[in-house]
This record gives C-alpha cells, sequence and structure tokens, in this order.
C-alpha cells in the first residue's frame, strides 16, 4: 500500500518530480517529470531512447523526489524499484498527464515516430517533510 501523503503528492495538483537513475558509468542521471500514482505503484511517463527507459532496464534502481508544487518545503523522497515497463496505454497515459499539467487534451511534444512507455515504480522507502 502506498504512502497516502506521496499518494496525495503523486495524484493532487500539478505537482513534478525529480528522478534519479543511474548512468552505466555508476553516475547519477536526474530528470524532472510528471508523475502519477495508483495505491502501490509511481508512473513516470517516457520515450525510448532516452536515458531514463535504458538506465531503469539495465540497474532497476531509482530515487523520486516529489515537490508539492505550492510549498516547496512540504516534499517526499522515495527510494524504490522500477519493477515493470509497457507500451500498453503510454500513448493514452501521456495524454493525461498533459490534462492534468498543461490543461490540453493531447500532449502537443509528442514526435510522429515517438514510442512511450510507462514505467510502474514500487516504493521501498519514504522520507517525507510535511
Amino acid at each position: 500500500m502506498m504512502d497516502e501523503f506521496v499518494y496525495k503528492l503523486c495524484t493532487e495538483d500539478k505537482n513534478f518530480a525529480a528522478i534519479a537513475t543511474v548512468m552505466p558509468d555508476g553516475s547519477p542521471h536526474v530528470s524532472i517529470v510528471w508523475i502519477d500514482a495508483d495505491e502501490d505503484y509511481i508512473y513516470v511517463n517516457t520515450a525510448e531512447g532516452r536515458a531514463k527507459p535504458e538506465n531503469l532496464r539495465r540497474d532497476n534502481r531509482v530515487a523520486v523526489s516529489i515537490f508539492d508544487a505550492d510549498n516547496l518545503y512540504k516534499q517526499a523522497m522515495v527510494k524504490g524499484t522500477a519493477v515493470e515497463d509497457t507500451e500498453t496505454d503510454a500513448e493514452e497515459h501521456i495524454h493525461r498527464m498533459a490534462k492534468k499539467y498543461l490543461g490540453l487534451e493531447k500532449y502537443p511534444h509528442g514526435k510522429p515516430d515517438e514510442i512511450r512507455i510507462v514505467f510502474k515504480i514500487k516504493p521501498e522507502s519514504v522520507f517525507k517533510l510535511e
């Protein structure tokens, strides 16, 4: 079961997250992402060919810092593992995220040949600043 505070940060309002993955040389790779969740997992949508999917498939360890957009001191730092990635419904998911974050019906930055994927992240430890 997802921590309630983390779940709310992921699903309520337009809160952004920083996701850290491990590069092939062991160095960190961090990027700002839109975030989503259900009762058990955090979801991150990305595209094939980017660093995140390559890193997570090679080393599934991940850290996610989620910020409250209205109060940056209110945040959660989550360590976990990427347990699954899928193309199924990923295009629909990025459009839902565009609606949430941009108020648009369709994600405006997609490319015609882009393959969207969603990573399912299982939280394993949480540090909160409420």
